[in-house]
């Protein structure tokens, strides 16, 4: 089967919220909530409709599209400025040490602190893709096609880009983390929690919680041991991060604890090494690579078997028809 990448439209309504009703809790970014999804669509078709390149408080969502049946199968976003509705809050661990000299002893303590210390950096986000398709690397192409997004339309981003992975989920759909710091001061579970933050935003955060650091220690055993951890099914999302330059510093979700994955935007691998050709020939090629075409809603994505030549690539002929491809058309590639 062909897939591409390409713009979300508000006709894909119906398949994302379909999608979103299989995530099981902890996307903030993926609200089972059909009100809250048609926002986002609209605001991210007026992204895709601005001209200028200013670095604004954009939303870009993509989706994966099977070509043979128009069925949307992955979604996934890009907001270009964080924390300029409402503040962008994460928790930062650090250690304090401190030393008794009639002990003659240190002692060190994990702190987490309240901070909004990634406001105004851009984040990769919402990337879901559906369970019946997790093969054959469209996980991939969904992830790193948005940085070949980002490096076509580099001033609209921010200089620094992060990526939150959902943290752990027990059984039940409750989060270790949230019950044992933020659940005990708001009066409500994760799963009440996460959705109101889907729906209405994070403010509540910054009304109800303590502003005075956290101590590990008094946390319970389950919610320290959750602290800047992957959900199981976020471990590849992760490796693919890493891979991508991206690192853990220490910020951690506020709501499951999952670890914030931070970046140079300019550092990041696919947008350092993705390069700019003229397609010469459509054949066959020899080397597996993500190419794009297209600006803001035109943009498009697929995978292509390429070859490099003197005057450009050639590319074959699937890739070609998939995102409606002609020798003498620029692309942007880089190798799987």
């Amino acid at each position: 089967m062909s897939y591409r990448i390409r713009a979300a439209r508000l006709d894909d309504l119906q398949h994302i919220y379909e999608m979103a009703k299989l995530t099981g809790g902890g996307f903030t970014n993926l609200p089972a909530d059909k009100q809250s999804l048609t926002a986002k669509l609209e605001r991210s078709q007026r992204a895709y409709d601005r001209t200028n390149d200013e670095h604004g408080n954009d939303l870009f969502v993509m989706v994966l599209e099977n070509i043979e049946t128009g069925v949307v199968r992955g979604t996934s976003q890009l907001f270009t400025k964080v924390g300029q509705s409402w503040p962008f809050y994460s928790y930062r661990l650090s250690t304090l040490s401190q030393t008794s000299k009639e002990l003659d002893r240190t002692f060190s303590a994990q702190m987490l602190s309240l901070v909004t210390d990634l406001e105004g950096s851009s984040e990769v986000g919402g990337l879901f893709l559906h369970p019946n398709e997790r093969a054959g690397g469209l996980g991939m192409l969904l992830a790193r096609s948005r940085y070949l997004f980002i490096k076509e339309h580099r001033q609209r981003f921010g200089d620094k880009i992060f990526a939150e992975l959902r943290g752990v989920i027990d059984e039940a759909g409750g989060s270790p983390f949230w019950d044992g710091l933020a659940g005990r001061f708001f009066g409500m579970n994760f799963q009440d929690a996460d959705y109101f933050n889907a729906i209405h935003g994070n403010q509540f955060i910054a009304d109800l919680m303590p502003k005075h650091p956290i101590y590990t220690a008094m946390l319970s055993e389950t919610a320290r041991a959750a602290i800047g951890v992957p959900h199981p099914n976020g471990r590849a999302a992760m490796r693919m991060l890493e891979n991508e330059n991206f690192s853990y510093d220490g910020y951690v979700d506020i709501f499951d604890g999952g670890p914030t994955m931070i970046a140079k935007t300019n550092d990041v691998t696919s947008i350092r090494k993705s390069k700019l050709a003229v397609i010469t020939g459509i054949d066959e090629g020899t080397e597996k690579s993500i190419i794009s075409r297209g600006n803001l809603g035109e943009f498009q994505a697929t995978y292509a078997m390429i070859s490099e030549n003197g005057e450009g690539v050639t590319i074959d002929a699937e890739a070609a028809s998939n995102i409606g491809l002609s020798v003498g058309d620029e692309i942007r590639y880089i190798a799987r």
